[in-house]
């Protein structure tokens, strides 16, 4: 089966907001063995939304759309869908019900205009929304299939999830090759040196297929096996995998799509142990990023923002002195607001953070991008210096997430150094 992924919306087309769902969906799709012609994006204007359905219904066995369905003037994906199909809206009892219980528990009054979201093509299967008012649409005709899904990125996930895969899986029944993906998160080695640790492709994959897909957090590893049975690629896999491990497992700190922030967690949730933070330069995002997962009272105690020299003084006890002689942006203030921070809280582990991310604050040998990482617990106490590049804003991310891997390293007792 191959498939086109169709994203509607102005907003796509002009880069005002990320097209997201087209990525999410041909990763999922992907897990079925579906190929992927082509992926494109129309704005809110009928003729080329209905030549986009003409074509690309022409020359694949499945079509998904997004976005469109909302119930202002501009969302004109279901009136082009009639049009496409020459049929008609009629009224869906299900989907008035949604819309209603939806107002309801947000306490709001259902206007005709939100009624109006109960409408759906006459020969269409109804995708009932959860979690919205828009309902998706899926058409059968001339053996090929056609899905409609709000733009919404968390109501399209879900629709994928409960509706969408368990039917496409269904009609494609049993398969000749069965394929799978493993994802592979890497961070603190750039993608030229991740290859050249992992040697001869050909000798570690063995007929399978690798990607290196890089950002500003580390490389992902998309290994891609197909094979006759589901036992065949799993094994294959798991070789594979251990294969890579077994020459660059230092830099592996996730298997899937696991954040850092959720390893981190995980591991001192699991060593049941405390930690506490001084972020200068980052300005609290590390704090933020741990607290984005649930739970994570069990293992942060605190987490506080020394931006100035006083506040490392008066908040952290970091001598005056040594801020006077070294600097702010020093492997000795580092040490002593780690320490510091630890001392004041009481937790297992203190971390500390301080840099110049730019693109003003640069001395005499002191670049911007220069960061010092300190990490210290009831037995050792270390500082990394690190250089970054001279965007702001990367500098920050990586800067965060350089520590969140020193700390995933200290636990787990991996050596810190390159």
């Amino acid at each position: 089966m191959n498939a086109h992924i169709i994203t509607i919306g102005d907003e796509i087309l002009i880069g005002q907001t990320l097209n997201t769902n087209a990525a999410y969906i041909g990763s999922r799709l992907i897990e079925l063995s579906i190929d992927i012609t082509k992926t494109s994006v129309v704005g809110d204007k009928e003729t080329q939304i209905l030549n986009e359905f003409k074509e690309c219904f022409h020359n694949n066995d499945l079509v998904i759309v997004t976005g469109g369905l909302g119930p202002t003037h501009d969302d004109i994906t279901l009136n082009c869908v009639v049009k496409f199909f020459n049929t008609e809206l009629v009224l869906n009892e299900d989907v008035l019900k949604d819309v209603k219980t939806i107002f309801t528990k947000r306490g709001r009054q259902l206007t005709k205009l939100n009624e109006s979201q109960a409408l759906v093509p006459k020969i269409a299967d109804v995708i009932r929304n959860k979690l919205g008012t828009a309902p998706g649409i899926w058409i059968e005709k001339n053996n090929k299939i056609f899905v409609v899904m709000p733009g919404v990125p968390f109501e399209m996930q879900e629709m994928m999830s409960s509706y969408v895969m368990p039917n496409l899986k269904e009609k494609l029944g049993q398969q000749e090759f069965v394929t799978k993906r493993l994802i592979l998160q890497t961070t603190g080695i750039p993608e030229s040196f991740l290859f050249e640790r992992l040697g001869s492709m050909d000798e570690l994959l063995n007929g399978a297929e690798m990607a290196f897909l890089p950002s500003q957090f580390g490389v992902k590893l998309r290994i891609t096996v197909k094979d006759k049975s589901e036992d065949a690629v799993n094994n294959r896999l798991t070789e594979i995998e251990q294969k890579i491990r077994n020459k660059v497992g230092r830099f592996v700190f996730a298997k899937g799509e696991e954040t850092l922030e959720e390893v981190v967690g995980r591991l001192l949730k699991e060593r049941e142990l405390s930690i506490s933070l001084a972020e200068s330069c980052t300005g609290g995002n590390i704090a933020n990023l741990l607290t984005n997962i649930s739970g994570s009272s069990n293992y942060l105690e605190r987490g506080v923002v020394c931006y100035s020299n006083g506040s490392k003084v008066e908040m952290l006890q970091v001598n005056e002195d040594v801020l006077q002689k070294y600097g702010a942006v020093s492997s000795e203030v580092a040490l002593q607001m780690s320490k510091g921070i630890k001392s004041i809280s009481g937790t297992d582990i203190g971390l500390s953070i301080t840099g110049i991310l730019g693109p003003t604050g640069a001395t005499p040998g002191k670049p911007v991008g220069l960061v010092y990482i300190s990490l210290c617990d009831i037995k050792t106490s270390i500082v990394k210096k690190f250089l970054f590049g001279e965007d702001r804003l990367l500098n920050k991310q990586r800067a965060t997430q350089a520590a969140l891997d020193m700390i995933r390293k200290h636990i787990l007792g991996i050596q810190q150094d390159d």
